[in-house]
């Protein structure tokens, strides 16, 4: 929804009251910093100035202010908004992306850093205090290519899998720590070859962490690069973890879909038609598996109940929060950046603030961005199926 200048002015004269009562929060803005890594000497907070009683609302940039120039970055051009342009920006319900953007104040890059202190201690104002400010405090930039136009949004998730730390019958898909040899042999061995091949085999025996019940969810692990798993131990305990990302046998990644798709062999490559043709075909799930020569290694982590609210850490080294993280090409758009995403589409209406934590070998594109929908099998059957058109602001601190 389109953004009045009236309601703009409304949202500054918030700005006042708003700061009054921030260094009451600074007990919270700590506590929610808790375990971050250390940030630059924090800036004094800027304090509004006050208005003569009976005067109007203070004036905020979005009142006829001359709009800064545009930037080049990577393989974009910033183009300098009004915040009308941004869909849906008063409907967004910004404290649900608070804690995405505290976490991303454990690492944020020196233009976003000076930020992170006024971040904190608007965690526990409202939607239009947060609204509010961050109309005061940054500039809106459309993304455009700088050649080309292609956009695309698409969804990843965090597999959750039940596993077993000793190979059962119903469970024999090995899951693996890398190779101590990992880094002498480049690329390692595919897919195939550690399926078949003795010395692949070899070189992976004792490095298998747990064991799953289906190659196809095995697979999606690796492809997702994180999971979480329920490991039955060998002594009947029940362990909750996390496989995060630890290498990769560097071997060409191929989609498993697109295989499918040049076969002529389905219509739907999906991750949900993927499984269905595997179960329709079981004599060739083989022939599915190995077209992806990429395997990926895993490292366990704890899953404590606190992880467990968040997903893994991202290319950022913070952890992702499901709806309000996104994977992107990381030269166009810096790790941390606060972004406004807009993807109307059949699977999902999105108009939301949310930021750029991670990236991927399939994140290719300066109009390309992966969401992370989660964790579970629905938060799959979203990610699974989502490829939409996208449109990106970067909001960007004046």
């Amino acid at each position: 929804m389109p953004i009045s200048s009236a309601m703009a002015v409304k949202a500054s004269s918030r700005i006042n009251s708003m700061f009054r009562i921030l260094w009451l929060s600074a007990i919270v803005g700590m506590l929610a910093a808790c375990g971050s890594v250390p940030l630059p000497p924090e800036p004094p907070i800027p304090t509004a100035p006050s208005a003569p009683r009976g005067a109007p609302p203070l004036a905020t940039p979005e009142d006829g202010a001359p709009l800064p120039p545009a930037r080049i970055q990577g393989r974009t051009r910033w183009q300098p908004v009004r915040w009308a342009e941004l869909p849906g920006f008063t409907d967004d319900a910004l404290n649900e992306a608070w804690n995405a953007w505290i976490r991303g104040c454990e690492r944020p890059v020196p233009a976003l850093a000076r930020l992170c202190p006024e971040v904190r201690q608007l965690s526990i104002g409202t939607p239009e205090e947060q609204r509010a400010w961050m109309m005061q405090r940054l500039q809106p930039y459309r993304v455009e290519p700088l050649a080309g136009n292609e956009s695309l949004l698409t969804g990843y998730y965090e597999p959750q899998l039940d596993a077993s730390r000793m190979p059962t019958a119903a469970q024999q898909v090995p899951l693996y720590r890398p190779p101590a040899d990992l880094a002498t042999r480049r690329p390692w061995y595919s897919r195939q070859d550690i399926d078949t091949a003795p010395q692949a085999r070899a070189a992976l025996r004792g490095r298998e962490i747990a064991y799953v019940a289906d190659p196809l969810d095995a697979l999606a692990l690796q492809i997702q690069g994180s999971g979480r798993l329920r490991i039955t131990e060998a002594d009947g305990r029940v362990s909750n973890v996390r496989l995060a990302f630890a290498g990769s046998n560097e071997q060409p990644y191929r989609s498993v879909g697109g295989w499918l798709l040049q076969q002529g062999a389905t219509r739907d490559a999906s991750w949900p038609g993927i499984k269905a043709w595997a179960r329709a075909n079981p004599q060739r799930l083989n022939e599915l598996l190995w077209s992806n020569p990429r395997v990926t290694f895993f490292r366990e982590e704890p899953l404590s109940e606190f992880d467990a609210a968040f997903g893994p850490r991202g290319a950022q080294g913070v952890a992702l929060t499901p709806g309000r993280s996104v994977a992107i090409e990381k030269d166009s758009l810096p790790y941390g950046t606060p972004l406004w995403l807009s993807s109307p589409g059949p699977l999902l209406n999105l108009n939301r603030l949310v930021f750029a934590q991670d990236t991927g070998t399939a994140i290719v594109g300066p109009l390309r961005a992966d969401y992370f929908v989660g964790w579970g099998d629905q938060a799959g059957e979203v990610a699974g199926r989502l490829k939409q058109p996208l449109a990106l602001w970067v909001l960007w601190p004046r």
